[in-house]
C-alpha cells in the first residue's frame, strides 16, 4: 500500500522558471503537495526546450531538464497580463496554501499579485518570493543566475589553482541552494501556520544563501589567516590542513578513471607502502617521514601513479582500504547511475512515465525515506497546459462554455 505524502492536502500555485524556484516547488511536490504551474505559450520556461529532450526528440514538453525539475506538477495555461487571466489566478489562489515565484523583484508586483494582493483573496496564503537579493536594500532590483550569484557571495574566489584566476564552479549550485532553502521556509511557514493560523512573506535572497556557505572559510581566515584556496595554498587535491603528503587523486586504469588516496600518519604511511608492496623507491629516505613527502611531492605522486595506472579504481581503492588507508574511487556518472549498490539498495533512482513521451524515465529520488509517510515521485514534468480541465473546471467550477470564451479572449 502506497504511503501518503507528508504534504497530502496542501495546493502550491507555482510561477517558477530556470532551476532555483522549480527544486523549491519540486520538493514540495515530492513530498505530496499538489503542484500547479501557471504556465502561458508567450513566456514558457526557456528549459522546455533545453536538451537534452526526452525520447531524443525536440519541444517544449520534453527538455530534459525540465522534466527532472518539474516531475509530479501539474501545468495549466493561464494568461497573467490579461484582466480574466489574473482574475483566474487570483480565484486559484483563493483556494491554495502557498504560492512561490522566483522573477525579478517587481515583476509580481506589475502583475498585480503582490503580497498585499495575494492576502485579499486569501488571508493566510504563505508567499515565497526567491530573487538575487532579496526585496529592500539599494540592490532589490538586480537579478541573479546561479552563477553569478556564486561570484557575488565570494564562493568563485574560493575554486581554482594558486596563481590563476578563479576559476568558479561549472555548475550552478546556489540555484539548487536557494531552492532548498526555499522548501525550508515554506515547510517553516505551514508549520507556523498550522500553530497561529497566520500565513506570511518568505523573502529568500538567492546570494545570501552562498554567504552562508562561505562563512567557515570567512572565519578560518579572519582568526587564523588561512586562506580557503587561493592564493598559496596547495594545487589541486593536495591538503592544506593539515598539510600532508601523500594526499590527491592519482590517475588509475581505464579512459579517465581515478583514485583518491590520502595519508595522514606515519602508521598510514607504512600500512599504504605495505599495501602496494613496498617498492624500491617507497624506501627513499626522501619519503621517511611527512615533511620529507611535502618536500618531494610531485615527485612521490608521480610514483605512485606508476602503481595506480596499472590497476583499476576500485582495485586501487579495495586494496587500500582493507590495509587500513583512506582511498576512494572516483566514480563516473554511470558507476552512480548503474553500479553504485548503496543507491540501488536505496531504489534511489525510481521510474516514472513521461505523458507525452509515453516512456518511462529514471530520476534522482528524494533523499529521504519516510517510515509512516513518503516522498515519491509519480510522474514525469506536465506537457504544457496539459490540467487545464482539472484546474479550470474541478478546481475553480468554470463550464465548458466559459473555459472556451476564455481561450478565444486569449486569457488562457
Amino acid at each position: 500500500m502506497t504511503k501518503p505524502g507528508p504534504l497530502e492536502g496542501v495546493r502550491v500555485v507555482d510561477f517558477t522558471h530556470i532551476v532555483a524556484g522549480p527544486q523549491c516547488t519540486r520538493a514540495l511536490a515530492d513530498l505530496g503537495a499538489e503542484v500547479i504551474r501557471v504556465e502561458h505559450e508567450q513566456a514558457i520556461d526557456t528549459i522546455r526546450n533545453g536538451p537534452p529532450f526526452v525520447g531524443g526528440e525536440p519541444g517544449i514538453n520534453r527538455g530534459g531538464s525540465f522534466n527532472n525539475f518539474n516531475r509530479n506538477k501539474l501545468s495549466v495555461s493561464i494568461n497573467a497580463h490579461h484582466p480574466l487571466g489574473l482574475d483566474l489566478i487570483k480565484r486559484l489562489i483563493a483556494i491554495s496554501d502557498v504560492v512561490v515565484e522566483n522573477f525579478s523583484a517587481r515583476v509580481m508586483d506589475r502583475w498585480g499579485l503582490s503580497y498585499e494582493e495575494q492576502r485579499k483573496v486569501k488571508p493566510d496564503i504563505i508567499y515565497a518570493s526567491i530573487t538575487g537579493f532579496g526585496h529592500n536594500g539599494r540592490l532589490a532590483d538586480y537579478s541573479t543566475w546561479g552563477p553569478t550569484a556564486q561570484a557575488l557571495s565570494g564562493l568563485t574566489l574560493m575554486s581554482g589553482l594558486p596563481g590563476e584566476r578563479p576559476a568558479g564552479w561549472g555548475y550552478s549550485f546556489l540555484d539548487h541552494t536557494a531552492g532548498y532553502y526555499a522548501a525550508i521556509a515554506v515547510l517553516m511557514a505551514l508549520h507556523h501556520r498550522n500553530r497561529t493560523g497566520e500565513g506570511q512573506w518568505l523573502d529568500l535572497s538567492q546570494v545570501e544563501t552562498g554567504m552562508v556557505l562561505a562563512g567557515p572559510a570567512t572565519l578560518d581566515y579572519t582568526v587564523n589567516g588561512r586562506p580557503y584556496r587561493r592564493p598559496g595554498n596547495p594545487p589541486g587535491n593536495r591538503s592544506a590542513h593539515p598539510r600532508v603528503a601523500p594526499h590527491n587523486t592519482y590517475r588509475c586504469a581505464g579512459d579517465d578513471r581515478w583514485c583518491a588516496i590520502s595519508v595522514f600518519t606515519e602508521d598510514e604511511w607504512t600500512r599504504f607502502r605495505d599495501a602496494i608492496d613496498d617498492p624500491d623507491w617507497a624506501r627513499d629516505p626522501r619519503f621517511a617521514d611527512n615533511a620529507g613527502r611535502i618536500a618531494n611531492e610531485d615527485e612521490l605522486d608521480r610514483l605512485i601513479e606508476g602503481w595506480t595506472t596499472e590497476r583499476t579504481p576500485e582495485d586501487v581503492m579495495h586494496r587500500l582500504q582493507r590495509a587500513g588507508v583512506t582511498a576512494g574511487a572516483v566514480q563516473t556518472n554511470a558507476d552512480k547511475a548503474e553500479r553504485d549498490p548503496q543507491l540501488r539498495a536505496r531504489n534511489f533512482f525510481p521510474e516514472a512515465p513521461h505523458r507525452e513521451a509515453d516512456e518511462t524515465h529514471r530520476f534522482e529520488g528524494f533523499p529521504v525515506q519516510f517510515s509512516r509517510t513518503e516522498a515519491s515521485v509519480r510522474q514525469a514534468a506536465p506537457p504544457l497546459g496539459a490540467d487545464g480541465a482539472y484546474v479550470l473546471q474541478t478546481l475553480l467550477g468554470l463550464s465548458d462554455d466559459e473555459v472556451a470564451e476564455l481561450a478565444e479572449e486569449a486569457a488562457l
